[in-house]
């Protein structure tokens, strides 16, 4: 067998069990779809793959008992928030990191990486304590402030700007007579905004899917984010007798972390192998 012969049947090979394993991957969200327009007694009584015909009727029992749209807009003005916010601060902290020798500099990028290491359910209740005690609870204030500081985010484009942006790049502008800020703005944010869009998809979707925290910190209804409102729904007796409406919640609540997962996908690529060069 020629060399030629087995290079074409490793590569068939290969791209059937790439194709293979997105099918496996799409399942589950074609599972989703499909059960959003079947009934809850169909779902419970039979496997299928085909779509059903149930989906006004889930629908209108969705419509029912919460308000999707309410919750669709809080989710997604937290989301917003959030990006921006762990976006600028963090590419800002991360370049002052990078680029500014001060005392106490690397003591500070070893507490932000132990930090990285303590998982956050552990500073749940110090965080609720502290929130009650500002008089925080119940505002969207403690949902969205906290991501200003984020050392994942900053760590990441910390080692991403290292690798891209070479430090004599900044004496020009210093010399010319340029603010600090004027060359993180005009010079360091746009060769960083590769890495920047990577992280701030992972911002965005870590917010839209938050639910621990606005569970304890949101008590009125209509301010909940759309997570809440799904976890909610198996209180609701008409929704639990009918799975076909939780999977349409379901759905529409992924739809926006799917869209930009689509749009934005070739910056999370590009953004984690740039990124990964060492210092």
């Amino acid at each position: 067998m020629s060399e030629k012969i087995k290079t074409r049947i490793s590569k068939s090979l290969l791209y059937f069990f790439l194709i293979v394993l997105a099918v496996l991957c799409f399942t589950p969200f074609w599972l989703m779809l499909v059960n959003s327009t079947r009934s809850g007694n169909e779902i419970m009584t039979a496997f299928s793959m085909l779509p059903g015909g149930s989906l006004a009727r889930n629908w209108e029992v969705v419509s029912e008992n919460m308000n999707l749209g309410r919750g669709f807009l809080n989710s997604l003005f937290l989301a917003v928030c959030n990006t921006v916010l762990v976006s600028y601060f963090s590419a800002l902290t991360a370049y002052g990191l990078a680029f500014y020798k001060f005392p106490g500099s690397r003591v500070i990028f070893t507490v932000m990486l132990v930090f990285m290491m303590i998982p956050s359910q552990l500073s749940l209740l110090g965080f609720y304590n502290l929130v009650n005690q500002l008089g925080l609870i119940d505002t969207y204030w403690p949902l969205i402030l906290p991501s200003i500081a984020s050392p994942a985010t900053v760590f990441f484009l910390r080692q991403y700007i290292l690798s891209v942006m070479p430090r004599a790049i900044l004496e020009a502008p210093r010399i010319d007579g340029a603010g600090e800020l004027t060359i993180f703005h005009k010079i360091a944010l746009p060769i960083m905004a590769p890495g920047i869009a990577t992280m701030a998809i992972g911002a965005f979707i870590g917010s839209w899917n938050n639910y621990l925290i606005p569970m304890m910190l949101i008590n009125t209804p209509a301010k909940r984010p759309l997570p809440v409102m799904v976890a909610e729904l198996s209180a609701v007796r008409d929704i639990t007798t009918n799975l076909g409406a939780t999977y349409l919640v379901v759905a529409v609540s992924a739809l926006p972390i799917m869209i930009a997962f689509c749009f934005f996908s070739k910056y999370i690529i590009s953004g984690i192998s740039a990124g990964s060069v060492k210092e």
